[in-house]
């Protein structure tokens, strides 16, 4: 079979690209923009078109055209695709979600959802069903070294674990027997508008599940309470499928802590929904607390890494510490620059009767989006100023805060807001709100990629932690400053 991807270049749309490869398939595709996810499906034997879209670009015996959800319908491959299907023969077109949701109906789905932590808690149960003996086929939107640093692992049993996510309500699409659900707050408001509409999307999405499936909730969060308390229209409000509940307060969250490899107790919470889904597979604990401590993080969640930065003005190496982390949602920024003082408060090593002295965190945040950073102002500015303030006589979460432009994503803007908000506006309220006295830095707007790597040349001393942090192209930063090279 011939399969045509339009917009292929996404984590999740690449990770279909990569199922449809294993299973003997033709694979095209076409994005804007090569990427390392990209270059990672040429290797694998995908034949792709980088740049314009072109109705050239679609295979003349193409069988099926997969488009991604931010792909318009004025896009002329899907134009061309329609036309095909009409005319000549019968092609199937279907979107990204479409597609995923018919997978989920020929397998046993576990689907993760939530606004934060669903990468993280899809990579844990893959890895532990696959630790199990299960042999599970899982699609994330992540990167994971333990699958030969790929975002789709192709098993041969009847397990399918996925990442669900809720933009654009494509995990209504999807047919799960268990759902996890890690937590629910205000996010795509391009899309939903408000809360409500989310927490109506989440109710309906859960009443997918069989009379004999599960939901593994967050019983921490407040709005997963909301959501299940809620009614849908035209939906019978009594639940029919078991309720598996896990919280930070439950007996083993204390044991998971000291054998997670990745701090935060935001993941605490991770590996106990993935503990739970292994309970309801009757997979041994003993086999489960092995497999998550076994888990040492995936791509761009929490990444860390060690590096010499060559200064050729001071003509000298200096050694230093790079997280590299996909947060761009104002909470996961907080949790995340917590995380990251907690375990940099003090140096490793230290001898004798050395001061021990905190290590300096810079942090580069690259935002995502303009429409949620248009809707959720106030969240990052309080979130961000926050960070850099000392709290209690406590040290500040960032010693240091260097803000990029805004990263435009292709198909979801609109100009009326890309008018009316930008990174510029975004630092100047931060400088405005963080107000503690004299202190030397304050909040950096740094617009290029490139000129960061420059400053970051010039000014890092050695011995700091760097976090780059966003879900756009940030990540292309750690090469400039020499990371992975040489």
């Amino acid at each position: 079979m011939q399969v045509h991807f339009i917009g292929i270049g996404g984590i999740g749309i690449s990770a279909l690209a990569k199922y449809y490869l294993k299973k003997g398939h033709k694979v095209s595709g076409s994005d804007l923009a090569s990427s390392e996810i990209t270059d990672a499906l040429k290797e694998k034997g995908a034949k792709l078109f980088i740049g314009k879209h072109k109705v050239e670009n679609l295979p003349k015996n193409v069988d099926l055209v997969i488009y991604s959800p931010a792909v318009q319908k004025t896009n002329p491959e899907l134009k061309k695709a329609y036309q095909i299907q009409n005319t000549k023969y019968n092609i199937r077109i279907m979107s990204y979600p479409e597609a995923l949701g018919d997978l989920t109906k020929q397998h046993f789905t576990i689907a993760i959802s939530g606004t934060h932590g669903k990468s993280t808690t899809t990579c844990m149960i893959g890895l532990l069903l696959t630790r199990a003996g299960l042999d599970p086929t899982v699609i994330v939107g992540t990167k994971l070294k333990q699958f030969g640093d790929s975002n789709c692992r192709v098993g041969k049993s009847k397990y399918l674990v996925i990442e669900a996510d809720e933009h654009f309500a494509s995990f209504l699409s999807y047919w799960p027997k268990i759902i996890v659900l890690t937590n629910i707050e205000a996010d795509h408001l391009d899309y939903y508008k408000n809360l409500k509409n989310i927490l109506r999307a989440f109710r309906k999405y859960i009443f997918h599940l069989p009379i004999n499936g599960f939901l593994v909730a967050n019983r921490d969060d407040s709005n997963i309470k909301r959501m299940l308390k809620s009614k849908v229209k035209n939906q019978k409000s009594k639940l029919k499928f078991k309720i598996q509940n896990y919280s930070l307060k439950q007996k083993g969250a204390k044991k998971l802590k000291k054998i997670l490899k990745i701090p935060g107790e935001f993941n605490v919470s991770n590996a106990l929904a993935a503990l739970i889904v292994a309970r309801i597979l009757k997979i041994p604990d003993k086999i489960s607390f092995k497999a998550i401590s076994e888990y040492h993080g995936s791509w761009r969640r929490f990444e860390i890494k060690k590096f010499k930065l060559f200064n050729n003005y001071e003509k000298r190496s200096r050694s230093v510490e790079i997280i590299s982390d996909y947060g761009h949602h104002p909470t996961e920024i907080k949790v995340t620059l917590k995380a990251a003082r907690e375990k940099y408060l003090y140096p490793p090593k230290f001898s004798g009767r050395k001061l021990r002295r905190a290590r300096k965190i810079w942090c580069v945040f690259q935002p995502h989006q303009y429409q949620r950073i248009y809707y959720l102002f106030k969240d990052f500015v309080k979130v961000l100023s926050e960070a850099l303030q000392p709290v209690q006589g406590k040290l500040p979460t960032v010693d240091k805060l260097i803000i990029t432009d805004i990263y435009d994503v292709a198909g979801r803007e609109e100009k009326t807001i890309k008018k009316k908000v930008g990174s510029k506006k975004l630092v100047e309220a931060i400088n405005k709100r963080y107000k503690v006295g004299n202190r030397k830095y304050e909040t950096m707007y740094i617009p290029k990629i490139e000129k960061v790597a420059d400053y970051l040349k010039r000014n890092l001393r050695g011995g700091e932690v760097l976090i780059i942090m966003g879900a756009g192209d940030i990540y292309k930063l750690a090469p400039l400053l020499g990371v992975d090279k040489g």
